[in-house]
């Protein structure tokens, strides 16, 4: 039964994956799914939390620590853009009861949840995400095209949210 599990659960999230690019020389992810996004440019609106799953496998034993960064390809140049730790600890954000350490080939879910700063400018970013262990080698790394765009208003947003927790409501 565990195992019919499983595998459902793997054709699920190979349903909803988002199509990204493999980086150059890098482990690649099993999949990864962008929140309202199949295929990219992914729209990210500011002052929102963009949501993605990176569904990887480990590639040593005993991985203690995990660590995501970020750069945004803009204009011809490669931006590295610092993370919060709540965000950048991978071992915080695994989905589906797992934790750290995990081992080779263990199967396991990130959740990566990045607020888009409203400051940002509504540009076009190839943005790689690199997944590295304790010892700065990469566990696994994937890009991905995104366009950021104005987010809703407040008074948008506010109504947004009323009608998505009050489905009865005119």
């Amino acid at each position: 039964m565990l195992r019919v599990l499983l595998v459902l659960s793997l054709v699920l999230a190979t349903v909803r994956a988002t199509t990204v690019k493999q980086c150059k020389d890098k482990p690649f992810p099993l999949s990864v799914n962008i929140q309202d996004c199949d295929e990219p440019p992914c729209i990210v609106y500011k002052g929102t939390v963009a949501v993605m799953e990176v569904h990887f496998l480990g590639n040593n034993n005993n991985i203690k620590s995990i660590t995501a960064t970020t750069t945004a390809k803009v204009l011809g140049m490669n931006l590295p853009y610092d993370l919060p730790e709540e965000v950048s600890d991978v071992c915080r954000n695994l989905l589906y009861g797992a934790m750290c350490p995990i081992d080779k080939d263990e199967d396991v879910t990130y959740q990566f949840n990045f607020y888009v700063e409203p400051a940002f400018p509504e540009i076009t970013a190839d943005v790689t995400v690199t997944l590295n262990d304790e010892d700065g080698e990469p566990i696994t790394c994937f890009m991905v095209s995104c366009k950021l765009r104005k987010g809703a208003t407040a008074t948008q947003r506010d109504e947004y949210l009323l009608d998505w927790t009050n489905p009865h409501s005119e």
